[in-house]
């Protein structure tokens, strides 16, 4: 059975509404969402159609979007699209110091 980005625009749609509704998202408005979420899917599903023997899964991600599609024992994977929470105000780790080379040694 071949895949196509249509058979999943429920879900997209779905993701769409609540990323519009409840997401924060400095980097993509609602309608940029929806091209990335279609571009995701279309990577998903590559990477599902040609998983090797024994995966289960496909997927495709960027900053703030995961896409998954995993196996079931119908026609069609079970799709999964999850939101990576970010913040641009945390802080980030503290670059540790390099270490001095003591004299003599």
């Amino acid at each position: 059975m071949g895949l196509s980005v249509d058979m999943f625009k429920l879900e997209m749609a779905d993701a769409l509404r609540n990323y519009d509704r409840h997401i924060v998202c400095l980097d993509k408005t609602p309608d940029e969402c929806l091209a990335v979420l279609a571009s995701l899917m279309d990577k998903a599903i590559k990477a599902y159609e040609n998983r090797g023997p024994g995966l289960r899964h496909g997927i495709a991600l960027d900053k703030q979007l995961t896409i998954i599609l995993s196996q079931t024992n119908g026609e069609r994977p079970m799709c999964g699209i999850y939101f990576n929470l970010t913040s641009p105000y945390q802080k980030k780790p503290a670059a540790k110091p390099a270490k001095v080379a003591e004299p003599g040694s």
